[in-house]
């Protein structure tokens, strides 16, 4: 099937690109990505957690989302305590933004009450009207900013507002300057490092063009998919795609390139040798996209809504730069010509003696000896994983220079870790009759003898609840001995606290704890249940692509295992470099699903690569230590070359400034590096070399085949690729 359509794209080259431009004019014309995004991630949850209920009763009962505040941390810019007169500078404030006539804003609160123990620090606390996912209360915060600057300014006291909006406003901007910098720093490895590879501008700038379309065409498409099915975006999408796009095109391309240079070298017409590059790459591109798009579409198992928006986007992605791979860059190879490794001459001659082939025929000679060198390497590293700890700390992820983190540092000079955002307890009484304010004020106080609950958090009149107007529900605020983003305030919003508040609730009531922690326990949990879910369920499903490919059962059990242990090794190491060296408490609870499914499909297209190619040497004639010889001689190049680029991608997100990607960008950068050098050019290798052919039964995949219609694949013409400098 390839052969036929890789001949059909390659003499019909303008029909396919004029395809694609009008693909790319009507990407022009459809919804931005960027407008479908959600920063809220308690948004992602089911109504049936806890925490989601109770945003919903506090929206209904007060007007505003559990957390739908703003707090200005105020002090002294010579740090020395607040006076008389500094506290009633802080009050003016709190009237003015009150009386300012912001959109969204409500009440502003302060008073001696908000006036920290050892009088270093006065809050404002302001009440804002919706969600806090809500674009208009982070214009709100804006403008509370403003006006905060200007009502302060000559008063001797500085200021920083923080808060659950305030913390969005940052991580929304500390992401869109990540997607700027990932974007400019990955444009310049990828082409820097093509530059290396071919040494010819040409090829470099081939994978930013195709790129630049598919980006376009696919971000238009996910836009359509996700209004047509009402979902939400995470904010990590934008990023994660283009480093994808890149990556993984990046990786398609060099295959199809390779293996077009492979049948210039062995003599092959122009565009016969690219017809022939489509017809054997096109089915390796085919099965790893459909892996990638299996492992991504796993995602749409999770609980957690932040998985779940991830999964058709980066798939949809990948499916697009798939079919681009097969049909955009040979059609635009095709009217090129050799020309596309312009000025180099490598293209005409066969290197000798490369290290690929002294690696090669190491393998060939000692395949038990590399294969237990390279799983001794991941088997080290996957001992990392058991000092593993996740962190749940959304704020820490900011850069330290942003106002909100100022602001929490700031607070932290005068109030407990939790004063930033209480844990709201929220009474509903059940048959419609009004709460009794004085048993209320007794439940509260109970509330506070749970161990890890700091004290009580009085409301605006300075009673211990807040009644509704209609008198039917209260919110009860409350403030943690701990950061309420810490291990310790998730396990006791999600779990001690919420039994007591059940338990004491008064009679013909139901309490519902809410808070940031809350949420954040609820997420831990959905966390937990996806990851149980979605692993086997992707690899089951890449086993069974595998398995389709190959014709084989063997193969796709050692290959999966491979890629699993290559997971643990990626985890392990990234836990020695971020808690072990970085000092840090733990890593982003979204990173363990994320870099399985990386690693898992990124590691599996190199697996596709090397094992097809395995293939096809048996079926020349090849005996399986000969196979494994050549195989490393031939593809070894290619896999190593897409694995160098795609890591390097990865590795810009070092230079994000979120903590989130900066430990995505290592731990996928070495999990690539694992799964090309170690994995693919080593380990599967020398296994399928020691197995034989027992690695394709029950099928025949290695027996000798002759396809009068192919040219010959012998290591006489084949290409004896050196190493990625060549």
């Amino acid at each position: 099937m390839f052969a036929r359509f890789g001949r059909a794209i390659v003499l019909n080259p303008w029909k396919v690109i004029a395809v694609w431009l009008v693909l790319l004019v009507g990407s022009f014309f459809a919804p931005s990505l960027a407008d479908q995004v959600s920063t809220d991630q308690a948004s992602f949850l089911p109504s049936s957690y806890e925490s989601v209920q109770a945003q919903q009763l506090a929206e209904r009962a007060f007007g505003q989302g559990d957390g739908a505040t703003a707090t200005i941390v105020v002090k002294r810019v010579d740090g020395q305590p607040l006076g008389v007169a500094d506290t009633d500078r802080v009050g003016q404030l709190a009237q003015t933004l009150q009386g300012a006539g912001i959109d969204r804003v409500g009440t502003a609160v302060t008073g001696p009450q908000a006036v920290s123990p050892n009088k270093l620090v006065q809050l404002v606390n302001i009440a804002l009207t919706g969600s806090p996912a809500d674009p208009a209360l982070g214009d709100a915060v804006v403008s509370i900013r403003d006006r905060t600057q200007s009502t302060l300014d000559g008063s001797g006291l500085s200021y920083a507002v923080t808060g659950d909006v305030a913390l969005l406003v940052d991580n929304q901007d500390a992401f869109d300057t990540a997607l700027l910098v990932v974007s400019i720093v990955t444009l310049a490895l990828v082409v820097g490092l093509l530059l290396l590879i071919y040494r010819s501008p040409v090829a470099a700038f081939l994978p930013v063009v195709v790129v630049g379309v598919v980006s376009a065409v696919s971000s238009a498409v996910i836009t359509l998919f996700v209004k047509a099915f009402g979902m939400q975006v995470d904010q990590s999408l934008l990023t994660i795609l283009t480093v994808v796009l890149y990556g993984v095109g990046t990786d398609y391309i060099v295959f199809l390139l390779f293996r077009y240079r492979e049948r210039l070298r062995a003599g092959d017409a122009s565009k016969d040798a690219l017809a022939t590059a489509v017809s054997r790459v096109g089915e390796v591109i085919a099965s790893a996209a459909a892996a990638i798009v299996i492992a991504f579409g796993a995602l749409l198992l999770a609980v957690f809504g932040g998985f779940r928006s991830l999964g058709p986007g980066l798939a949809i992605g990948v499916v697009v730069m798939a079919i681009a791979a097969v049909t955009l860059v040979p059609a635009i190879v095709s009217l090129i010509g050799p020309k596309v490794f312009w000025p180099s001459k490598s293209w005409q001659r066969t290197p000798r003696g490369s290290v690929f082939q002294r690696l090669g025929g190491f393998t060939g000679r000692r395949p038990a000896v590399v294969a237990l060198a390279a799983g001794g390497v991941m088997v080290v590293l996957a001992l990392g994983v058991f000092g593993l700890k996740v962190d749940y700390d959304q704020v820490a992820q900011l850069p330290a220079n942003t106002e909100s983190a100022r602001a929490l540092n700031d607070l932290k000079a005068g109030f407990p870790a939790g004063a930033l955002n209480p844990t709201t307890v929220y009474v509903r009484a059940d048959n419609g009759q009004r709460l009794d304010p004085a048993v209320l004020g007794g439940f509260a106080q109970s509330l506070t003898q749970v161990p890890g609950v700091g004290s009580l958090m009085p409301g605006p009149d300075g009673s211990p609840a807040t009644i509704s107007s209609d008198g039917t529900i209260a919110q009860i605020n409350l403030l943690l001995d701990t950061s309420p983003y810490s291990t310790a305030a998730l396990e006791l919003a999600g779990d001690d606290l919420r039994q007591v508040a059940h338990d004491r609730a008064p009679a013909g009531t139901t309490a519902l704890v809410g808070g940031v922690s809350s949420v954040f326990a609820d997420i831990r949990h959905a966390n937990n249940r996806d990851l149980w879910v979605i692993f086997p369920v992707a690899g089951v499903l890449i086993a069974v692509i595998l398995g389709l490919l190959l014709r084989s059962l063997v193969a796709p059990v050692y290959l999966m295992i491979a890629v699993g242990l290559g997971f643990m090794a990626t985890l392990g190491a990234t836990v020695l470099a971020f808690q072990g060296i970085g000092g840090r408490s733990g890593l982003s609870f979204s990173l363990p699903i994320i870099l399985y499914l990386f690693v898992v499909a990124i590691g599996t297209d190199y697996n596709i690569l090397m094992i097809a190619r395995l293939r096809e040497e048996a079926r020349a004639g090849n005996d399986p230590r000969t196979a494994a010889a050549l195989a490393i001689q031939h593809a070894g190049p290619s896999v190593a070359a897409a694995g160098l680029i795609l890591a390097g991608t990865f590795t810009s997100m070092l230079f994000a400034g979120v903590s989130f990607l900066t430990e995505m960008g290592f731990a996928v950068s070495v999990g690539i590096v694992l799964s090309a050098f170690i994995m693919s050019l080593l380990l599967v290798p020398g296994v399928t070399a020691l197995l034989g052919h027992t690695a394709w039964w029950p099928g025949h995949g290695d027996a000798t085949r002759v396809d009068p219609s192919a040219p010959p694949t012998s290591a006489s013409e084949a290409e004896s690729e050196a190493a990625p400098a060549h």
